[in-house]
């Protein structure tokens, strides 16, 4: 290490400094003073270190590293998830320089790449050999591993996680080695690293299996929700390869994006060209900046929430329900996939068996209305919560996926933690609340709603999307996935026996037992924490505790 970068480190605790500075030949690309924060702002925190290795021998050395200093390490990429999985105040990860295409078959669509690859690189890099990725979520920022480790999904019938598409793996564990796993060579590693939640080690090495290149022709319309719900079980999901829908809870309408997949032969023979969607009002800066102002006043006029949703999107998508609001385009699949995030938000998002959507979205509907007996629109939401004066942003988002059709126990690439069904097609529902300047709604308005939806989500047996807020217990877990659960435990304790990789929010969801209020011991080098403050420009700034021994 040059006296440049041991400089960098001078702020250390001499222990530590000792260490990490010894020159062994292999680079340690470690810097201090690096504010961490999550893609919306949420969270942020300050790491001891941040570190960009460039090669697998620079990540083992990281993980040895770590060991003899006693440290915990946690793993980002680009940070979308709002929750505080990705913070640490101990060492953290990013393989952002880790990021090569390291062989790819044209026969097979057999791709193997370093795991920081980012989703948008990969996609671009496919192109040149006329691949593409199967399906995609609704951005491009994450990286390869961090997709797969937090069950990133798409909207398909035809499709599951984005994992269902890996081939095998190779992930550096807390002993410094590297393992390869598949469904044929350690096959329970394989279903716990495909979603890992960053609590088994860090992902190196990924085998991608790609598709020919496609482009997607797609259109869009919006109509009333009780059309939708008349269609859902017969026509709905199954008319198009690719189907999403965007649920607005006051003006009880939907917006139905549908897509069919256009090969390059159609493209080729002149049948179909790309085309570009027709920018709207709200594309455009000036209605992104007059919908970020009206939430602004919302925060403080939290009642005319209903008539901001009936006017933005009535801008964006007219007034008027049916064909006259249809738009349409011609997209290559990477960019047709894709959906502007807009603002910083909370999102909530939870797998429920399909043909329970309609009754989702009713109940869900009834109870933010304050709907009474005698409404034509009334149903019995249940929800022991009341939601008077309670006003939430727009609009609930709706996929579906389905992990049977690809991945399976039996074929041995099944996640053990995939939230989804086991015995047909889900949906997911995402209920945002959005973050207008980085400020939080006001009078607790994000958690009455997620109170609500929560327990509604519980009531038609949901689970968790894993990279999404949420309030469940390690015992509900263990109790939803049950063997499958205790599988993914028993492989994360072996592959990481001191809990180099377990921090506070793998504590809180997953290790904790509510049973008699019995709390199970700590690991060596397992981070504890989090103490949270407000953070300058928004959200909260969290730290944790490190263990502060060193082994000789």
């Amino acid at each position: 290490m040059s006296m440049a970068a041991e400089d960098l480190l001078e702020s250390l605790p001499a222990h530590v400094r000792q260490i990490v500075t010894k020159d062994d030949g292999i680079p340690f690309r470690a810097r201090t003073s690096y504010m961490h924060s999550t893609w919306a702002g949420t969270y942020k925190s300050l790491p001891e270190l941040f570190i960009q290795p460039q090669s697998l021998a620079e990540v083992e050395k990281v993980v040895n590293l770590a060991r003899a200093c006693r440290r915990h390490i946690t793993t980002v990429g680009c940070g979308h998830s709002p929750s505080n999985m990705t913070c640490t105040s101990s060492w953290l990860v990013n393989l952002d320089n880790f990021n090569r295409i390291l062989s790819v078959d044209k026969e097979t669509g057999i791709v193997v790449m370093q795991a920081g690859i980012r989703l948008f690189q990969l996609s671009a890099a496919l192109d040149e050999y006329h691949l593409s990725v199967p399906s995609l979520g609704s951005i491009n920022e994450q990286s390869i591993a961090g997709a797969i480790s937090t069950g990133t999904h798409g909207s398909s019938l035809y499709h599951g996680l984005v994992s269902e598409s890996v081939v095998a793996l190779k992930i550096t564990l807390a002993d410094g080695r590297t393992r390869s796993c598949s469904p044929g060579e350690n096959p329970n590693l394989f279903r716990a690293a495909l979603l890992s939640l960053g609590a088994l080690g860090i992902v190196t090495e990924v085998t991608f299996k790609a598709v020919p290149e496609f482009s997607l022709s797609w259109d869009q319309t919006i109509d009333a929700d009780t059309r939708i719900f008349e269609q859902w079980e017969t026509k709905l999901f199954k008319q198009a390869d690719f189907v999403r829908v965007w649920w607005f809870p006051y003006m009880r309408r939907a917006v139905v994006w549908k897509a069919d997949v256009v090969t390059t032969e159609d493209l080729a023979s002149g049948k179909v060209q790309h085309r570009e969607p027709p920018t709207s009002y709200y594309d455009s800066w000036l209605g992104y900046i007059v919908y970020h102002n009206l939430l602004a006043i919302a925060r403080h006029i939290p009642r005319i929430l209903p008539w901001v949703e009936w006017f933005v999107f009535g801008m964006q998508y007219g007034f008027k329900n049916g064909d006259s609001t249809r738009i349409s385009a011609v997209q290559p699949s990477r960019q047709a996939f894709l959906m502007n995030c807009l603002y910083s938000q909370f999102v909530n998002e939870w797998a429920i068996p399909l043909h329970r959507g309609p009754e989702a979205l009713q109940r869900l509907g009834a109870w933010l209305q304050n709907l009474q007996p005698g409404d034509p629109a009334y149903v019995d939401h249940k929800i022991p919560f009341s939601a008077e004066g309670l006003w939430v942003h727009s609009p609930v988002e709706v996929r579906v996926s389905d992990t049977t059709l690809k991945t399976s126990s039996e074929a041995n690439n099944r996640p053990f933690l995939d939230p989804t069904s086991k015995d047909g097609p889900s949906l997911y529902l995402n209920a945002l609340m959005y973050r207008p300047y980085h400020r939080d709604p006001l009078y607790g308005a994000t958690e009455r709603y997620y109170e609500g939806f929560e327990w509604l989500m519980r009531d038609l047996g949901g689970k968790p999307h894993w990279a999404k807020s949420f309030t469940v217990s390690p015992s509900e877990f263990a109790e939803w996935y049950g063997e499958d659960f205790a599988q993914w435990r028993k492989v994360r304790d072996a592959s990481d026996p001191e809990g180099m990789f377990v921090g506070p929010w793998h504590r809180k969801f997953l290790f904790e037992s509510d049973e008699k209020s019995k709390v199970l011991e700590r690991l060596p080098l397992e981070e504890v924490g989090f103490v949270a403050e407000p953070a300058q420009g928004g959200g909260l700034l969290v730290s944790g505790l490190q263990n502060p021994v060193v082994s000789n």
